[in-house]
């Protein structure tokens, strides 16, 4: 079971890898790890998610903590609950000394696991791994006990995005939201709602761990069809979430904004923007962010990106895939349903998405390409790359090697990115470059290199 212990979350399949005994291991051993009474739980729309949560809050009540539920909730929301006293009947306000978000984000259907907050900060990397180990070690028996206090945090989480945002009151928005069956659907519209917002259409927005449309991935283009059509009938803006509803996409008529071109538009509005992205992030939106700001290059993966944008009082965090932070006017977590509305604000103000994406330099990039090997291999292969690399810099034309994760080789022309998959026994690349010829010529070299280590 040691795979199910992963660098950023727990994560496995049903009962074949999160069976019972082990999720209440993991409630039981993660709570001994919380130092403080209280832990929120919340879960997503898969349909043994609540059995997942009945296990996982036995785990939690054996260790001794007051177990409070929130129910079905987007994750942006179960991480809202770290940063706001909670109302508790009888008890008064309490602050949580954690929280476990149960989902399987966008992985397939049959898929779950946990998200966690530890003191207000991501559980991730060595925490994880040691939890693991401790887990795997010990032979405790984990009676049931689903005892919980139940909260409803929905509502106070959809007061806060409504007030945070009630000066788009009567915004004629003309958008098409795609919720993908997932838990973006649980506050959307009661939002949208709440402000007062005109002319929009919600697709899939009935919660449904089958993910009987398409499969909640917006990273995917096929599985924003859906939404594209409506842009053709006439819908000015789209918005799509996965599964949890911690990632979005956002198109017009014209075009596909990923994370980081977002990062750029949304520092654009800001007085000395700090953004913070990951290395498989365009060369262009920090060369143009470091024009009238500041803009950090750092590894891929929302924990890490989380933890230094707290570090460096960053005002915002960005990943190509649609995890956007903001610590501007918010709290540092990657919360799609937040961002919708930071993009609403923009469109309010009369940005103009595509003349500004328009001006910038054009480059042409390839998606992320992934090419199989094994756990034990793959970060074995990177150091021998990255040494072959230093060694043989002169000859290859290479202005600069970028390591903070995996190797980002940077030519007179473009660059290309190999890492190490922190999730999976695949190694990631992305290429990019000033024309389509030099973009060829970098994936080319880099690839045959590549092939030498496989």
């Amino acid at each position: 079971m040691k795979h199910i212990f992963r660098e950023y979350d727990i994560r496995g399949i049903f009962k074949k890898d999160l069976n019972e005994d082990i999720v209440k291991k993991i409630g039981y051993f993660l709570g001994k790890k919380i130092k403080d009474d209280y832990v929120f739980v919340s879960y997503d729309a898969r349909t043994h998610s609540p059995v997942l949560h009945n296990w996982l809050v036995s785990g939690l009540n054996k260790a001794g903590k007051k177990v409070i539920s929130g129910g079905m909730l987007p994750t942006g929301a179960n991480y809202f609950a770290n940063f706001r006293p909670l109302c508790i009947d009888g008890v008064g306000k309490v602050e949580i000394g954690g929280s476990i978000q149960i989902t399987g984000s966008h992985n397939p259907p049959e898929y779950n696991g946990f998200k966690i907050t530890v003191d207000k900060k991501p559980f991730y990397g060595s925490d994880i791994y040691a939890l693991g180990e401790e887990i795997l070690k010990s032979d405790i028996t984990i009676q049931d006990n689903e005892k919980v206090i139940e909260y409803d945090l929905k509502n106070d989480y959809i007061d806060f995005i409504s007030n945070q945002f009630s000066h788009l009151k009567g915004l004629n928005l003309n958008a098409v939201f795609d919720c993908g069956n997932g838990v973006a659907g649980v506050v959307l519209r009661d939002i949208l709602e709440k402000i007062g917002i005109e002319n929009y259409e919600i697709l899939f927005e009935e919660p449904d761990g089958t993910f009987p449309n398409h499969h909640p991935d917006p990273t995917i283009e096929e599985n924003l069809r859906w939404v594209k059509e409506e842009l053709k009938k006439g819908k000015k803006y789209a918005f799509a979430y996965d599964g949890d509803a911690d990632r979005i996409a956002f198109l017009d008529q014209k075009y596909n904004y990923k994370g980081d071109i977002l990062a750029y538009f949304f520092a654009k509005n800001m007085k000395n923007p700090c953004v913070i992205s990951e290395v498989k992030a365009s060369q262009v939106m920090y060369d143009e962010i470091n024009k009238f700001g500041r803009a950090i290059m750092y590894k891929t993966g929302h924990s890490n990106l989380k933890t230094l944008l707290k570090k460096e009082k960053c005002d915002l965090a960005a990943e190509v895939s649609g995890h956007i932070f903001f610590n501007d006017r918010y709290f540092g977590i990657d919360d799609a349903i937040y961002v919708t509305f930071r993009i609403i604000e923009l469109i309010d103000k009369g940005f103009d998405f595509v003349a500004e994406y328009e001006k910038l330099p054009k480059v042409y990039n390839t998606d992320e390409l992934k090419v199989n090997t094994t756990e034990d291999k793959k970060f074995k292969i990177i150091e021998e790359l990255k040494n072959y690399l230093n060694e043989n810099r002169e000859k290859l034309n290479i202005k600069e090697i970028v390591d903070v994760d995996g190797v980002r080789v940077i030519f007179e022309k473009g660059w290309g990115l190999i890492r190490a998959s922190n999730t999976t026994p695949v190694l990631v690349t992305r290429f990019e470059a000033k024309t389509k010829e030099a973009l060829e010529e970098i994936k080319t070299k880099l690839q045959n290199i590549l092939q030498k280590f496989l």
